[in-house]
């Protein structure tokens, strides 16, 4: 599955006919993808809205649309850019808890984030890219001790291990 950060979505379609749309791209069909489609639409508080056509949702309910897309078909990998962007408290802490539940479940989730925060809390294993390339990757106990950073968090540990000094430039420029 893939979850763009900037998703196309056929705007002519239902949001029902979409998942159906995705999951025939995988060879599947009949009442178990319309069963998982309801499931995923109710799961986002989309089900009011399957069957009125995409064209006729908000940035946040097509960005659940694309998520519940990557699901439909039980991938074993799923790719994701950005995840929380353009979502709502509720639908972001929903797809935490999903992300969660489909890793524990022996899936693999592949994440692109800035938001530190989120790989944090989310990711067993993380790569810090610089400049196109891996500067470090571990889990946050090995990232740590990398960047003999004792228990901070992962923003300092970015900083520490890219060599960034924002902080202090910031500071330069302001008592220029």
């Amino acid at each position: 599955g893939f979850i763009p950060d900037r998703p196309f979505i056929y705007e002519k379609l239902t949001g029902a006919e979409f998942l159906r749309f995705v999951a025939g791209l995988y060879d599947q069909s009949g009442l178990q993808v319309e069963h998982r489609a309801r499931e995923l639409l109710a799961l986002f508080d989309l089900e009011e809205w399957r069957d009125e056509l995409v064209e006729s949702y908000s940035h946040g309910m097509r960005q659940k649309l694309i998520i519940s897309s990557a699901f439909v078909h039980r991938p074993e990998v799923i790719v994701v850019d950005e995840p929380m962007v353009g979502l709502d408290p509720k639908a972001a802490k929903i797809l935490k808890d999903l992300f969660r539940e489909y890793t524990r479940r022996g899936h693999t989730i592949m994440m692109s984030t800035h938001t530190l925060e989120v790989a944090q809390a989310l990711c067993d294993r993380i790569a810090i890219i610089q400049g196109g390339k891996i500067r470090a990757c571990g889990t946050m106990e090995e990232l740590r001790r990398d960047a003999e950073a004792g228990a901070t968090g992962l923003e300092h540990i970015f900083l520490k291990l890219t060599g960034e000094n924002a902080a202090r430039e910031l500071v330069e420029v302001l008592d220029a």
